[in-house]
């Protein structure tokens, strides 16, 4: 993976469209749809981590078999 920083044109004003920004939001919708990392009480830093690897884990899972069926 890599982190592609993205610095604004200072001459344009309004709206502007960063790049592949969309697949972060995608990306953090999915996730917020799982109850359990809905409730980020954990202890450890280690255990959301592990927690957000099943879950994109499993998102993968089912996209791999929507293609396969």
């Amino acid at each position: 993976m890599d982190l592609e920083v993205v610095k604004l044109p200072e001459a344009k004003k309004g709206f502007v469209l960063l790049p592949r920004r969309w697949v972060v939001e995608r990306s953090n919708a999915w996730a917020a749809r799982f109850c359990r990392l809905a409730w980020a009480y954990e202890q450890l830093a280690e255990t959301l981590a592990g927690l957000h690897f099943v879950v994109f884990a499993s998102l993968m899972l089912k996209r791999f078999m929507e293609l396969i069926l």
